[in-house]
């Protein structure tokens, strides 16, 4: 089964329903660019949410990167701090 079996639906009516057509979406993951635009969202950019690596979250932001495809503009430093981790 999917990591993230998530549908944007939802949230794409209820942005249509107030009016709402075109966004900037604050996000890392590129899952919710693609559910909002199939449901009739356009998204005209995407604002990254920078998260600096640290010993508390690297498994996790490995984890969203590798198995959810979520883009992080700091991902050298993922690896940089793996490596110190090793």
């Amino acid at each position: 089964m999917p990591e993230d079996m998530r549908d944007y639906r939802a949230a794409a009516e209820m942005l249509l329903d107030l009016g709402v057509r075109r966004i900037r979406l604050l996000t890392n993951n590129p899952a919710k660019i693609e559910g909002l635009r199939r449901y009739g969202v356009e998204v005209v950019e995407r604002v990254p949410l920078e998260i600096s690596p640290n010993p508390s979250n690297l498994g996790y932001l490995r984890t969203k990167r590798e198995k959810m495809g979520h883009l992080f503009s700091k991902a050298a430093e993922l690896e940089v701090a793996r490596e110190g981790s090793a």
